[in-house]
């Protein structure tokens, strides 16, 4: 299929950032690419981000859960109903707080087309650059640098300083939807946020191509410039957990070799956190209580994260454990999901 045919449904997980919400909208509608369809997840919103959904003129789908479930439940529900349209080939998908430029899809179809040229086969991912408001790429969403390549190439000859990629931040990047649909394959809503992104994106790329496109360019609109190695302070909590959740249950996600990669990688990251840390024994307590929870029980499914909005649980389940053809008998009408 040539980029020109690509038909292409974004999904942007809302949660009380109404002034934002509205910057995505109007970005997402002044793509130079058009979009196919437009899913906004809303968290249980408090503020008027749902009347913002509502009255966009882009008319774009409210998927509205009655519960929040962190970025994970969100992108989750949203990439569910938009690969249960048969139509879609790819799924492009950001927070709120995210603003794409005119031309950030359009460079991704570009390296789409550009990798099906060079390697007879979609990428299973390509993601965009995430710049701050000050145009400094913000690192912590940049993907990390693909150590063993098992085939095609390191870069894409027409774009501009791309790069096979192993992992890819949710912070705008395009998914292939009959991957998702082939594998049934959508993030672990249990993980609430941090590292759903980096499990489902390893998840995806074992055996299967994702590149890097900086000319693709999203201002991620943080309260501030950060990365990586900033104090997360309590959020430390889920990245703990679900790291362990990651390595436990998920490990068939990576080769032994890079499991011990990424390991090793994770264990550098925590002492580095530990020590930059202005309030190092509040740190270690959620460290702690992440790590508790991460051994008291595995990730619940999907389904029962969800069970507090019942037709959108009803279509993860339905999704995620359907045996060839899909029964008819528990698919949501996807437009009644308001």
């Amino acid at each position: 299929m040539e980029s020109s045919q690509l038909r292409v449904a974004a999904v942007v997980v809302s949660f009380n950032r109404e002034l934002l919400l509205k910057e995505c909208l109007d970005g997402l509608s002044a793509q130079t690419y058009p979009l196919a369809r437009t899913i906004v997840v809303d968290n249980a919103s408090t503020d008027n981000s749902v009347d913002v959904i509502k009255n966009h003129f882009s008319k774009p789908q409210l998927v509205q859960l009655n519960e929040n479930v962190g970025g994970a439940g969100g992108f989750a529900a949203g990439i569910a109903m938009a690969v249960h349209d048969c139509d879609i080939d790819y799924v492009w998908i950001m927070d709120d707080d995210t603003i794409p430029t005119p031309t950030a899809l359009e460079k991704l179809v570009d390296a789409i087309d550009d990798c099906v040229k060079i390697n007879d086969e979609r990428p299973v991912i390509v993601g965009s650059k995430a710049i701050w408001v000050d145009g400094r790429e913000h690192l912590m969403n940049k993907p990390r640098l693909r150590q063993w390549i098992q085939r095609g190439p390191k870069t894409l000859a027409h774009s501009a300083g791309s790069y096979q990629a192993r992992t890819f931040s949710f912070v705008s990047c395009c998914i292939d939807a009959e991957e998702i649909r082939a594998r049934k394959a959508l993030p672990i809503s249990a993980y609430f946020l941090w590292n759903d992104d980096f499990e489902y994106s390893t998840r995806l790329l074992k055996n299967r191509i994702g590149y890097y496109i900086p000319e693709s360019i999203v201002e991620h609109r943080t309260k501030v410039f950060g990365s990586s190695n900033a104090d997360p302070g309590a959020r430390f909590r889920f990245e703990v957990r679900n790291k362990r959740w990651l390595f436990k249950y998920s490990r068939s996600n990576f080769t032994a070799l890079e499991r011990v990669y990424y390991l090793l990688g994770t264990a550098k990251r925590w002492v580095g956190t530990l020590i930059r840390s202005s309030n190092k024994k509040a740190l270690i307590s959620f460290a702690r209580q992440g790590w508790k929870e991460a051994g008291a029980q595995p990730p619940a499914s999907n389904d029962y994260i969800l069970s507090a909005t019942p037709d959108v649980a009803a279509l993860i389940e339905q999704f995620e454990s359907a045996n060839g053809g899909a029964s008819t008998e528990r698919v949501v009408n996807a437009e009644s999901v308001e």
